[in-house]
């Protein structure tokens, strides 16, 4: 079959695939592909076996990332979680395939990468390309009713701590405006600096905002008046994205995570939502896998694939730190220094 290269936002049967496809998430969506070029110049481009003039009934969605510090590639897609390819059949998955090294060579790339559940029945036919990382991903399965939720929330890591949250009267706050971004960037500043890694870039979630207007929420948990925890979701058909969450650990004991977590999935299931999607989890980060898991969530394993084989590049922002010993120094940047490594560096790992 012939391949066929398309401006994912620009041509609008891509908005209308992504309405139909089972498989469509956020990170598919023009709203995200946007985002990315508006803050981080990527270049989105997606590729389908639909002639231009029938409708879309498959595709990969890629962005072009160019850096001098980290290489030329195709990612599908930056900083998301997953993004898996939209094919149905193995016969697309073939043409795929077959087509990434004349896909190299005309977008001067030195690899292309894709993120999807290692469950795939898909990957058989990309047999060109080989796992570059692993990780687990957790989804919550929001049908059952709230009481049967709160049932299969763990009792002491969950159960116990929103009481406690509740008989702290820790309040509840979410919208898009401008005072909840800013303490959900403040309190994102912190928790970063805590876990030695840099913020992402005001300018991130400004364009996050601006993009996706009412689908995206910054839920703020407070303590008499003061931010204590925040968390940053997105909405794509009938599922909910944890993508960021950030805290103030001198108060952690008032339990305001769970607290957090409980007041989403309310508001979630609130508005028809039937899916809670956690994101992935290192799959040596054996607390945040516990946290999940205590959630009632069931995490699947998420791979991420490239083509070639053989890159130097690091796996993303935790394998280029690691490579570059950033963590240690982060820790100790007063905090506009900190975010200036941030807006310097997310701009090279997509």
């Amino acid at each position: 079959m012939q391949t066929y290269r398309i401006d994912p936002i620009q041509d609008h049967r891509w908005e209308q695939f992504l309405q139909t496809h089972p498989g469509a998430s956020v990170f598919h969506t023009p709203a995200w592909l946007n985002a990315l070029r508006g803050t981080y110049e990527y270049e989105p481009v997606a590729f389908t076996t639909s002639a231009p003039t029938r409708p879309i009934t498959n595709g990969l969605v890629f962005c072009r990332v160019q850096s001098w510090l980290t290489g030329s590639r195709l990612v599908s897609v930056p900083f998301a979680d997953h993004c898996r390819p939209l094919f149905d059949t193995s016969e697309d998955g073939n043409s795929l395939a077959a087509f990434l090294p004349e896909l190299l060579e005309q977008e001067h790339c030195d690899y292309v990468e894709v993120r999807f559940p290692t469950s795939e029945a898909l990957i058989p036919a990309l047999n060109g390309l080989t796992q570059s990382a692993a990780f687990l991903h957790h989804t919550l399965d929001l049908r059952p009713p709230l009481s049967a939720l709160f049932d299969r929330l763990h009792k002491s890591c969950f159960q116990r701590r929103i009481r406690r949250a509740e008989k702290e009267r820790l309040t509840y706050a979410e919208g898009t405006g401008d005072s909840l971004l800013r303490q959900f960037y403040s309190l994102l500043v912190l928790t970063r600096r805590r876990h030695g890694v840099p913020p992402q870039p005001l300018a991130w979630f400004l364009n996050l905002r601006s993009w996706f207007g009412d689908a995206i929420k910054f839920g703020v948990a407070s303590k008499n008046g003061r931010p204590i925890a925040s968390m940053l979701t997105l909405q794509f058909k009938g599922t909910v994205v944890y993508k960021y969450g950030c805290s103030d650990a001198a108060f952690h004991r008032f339990g305001a995570m769970p607290f957090l977590f409980w007041q989403t999935i309310q508001r979630a299931k609130a508005d028809g939502a039937s899916e809670f999607d956690l994101g992935r989890s290192d799959i040596d980060d054996e607390g945040l896998i516990a946290f999940k898991n205590h959630l009632g969530a069931a995490g699947t394993p998420l791979t991420y694939y490239r083509f070639p084989a053989a890159s130097a590049a690091p796996a993303g922002l935790g394998g280029f730190i690691q490579q570059h010993r950033i963590s240690a120094v982060s820790t100790r940047l007063p905090s506009v220094l900190l975010r200036a490594a941030g807006n310097f560096l997310y701009r090279h790992i997509g």
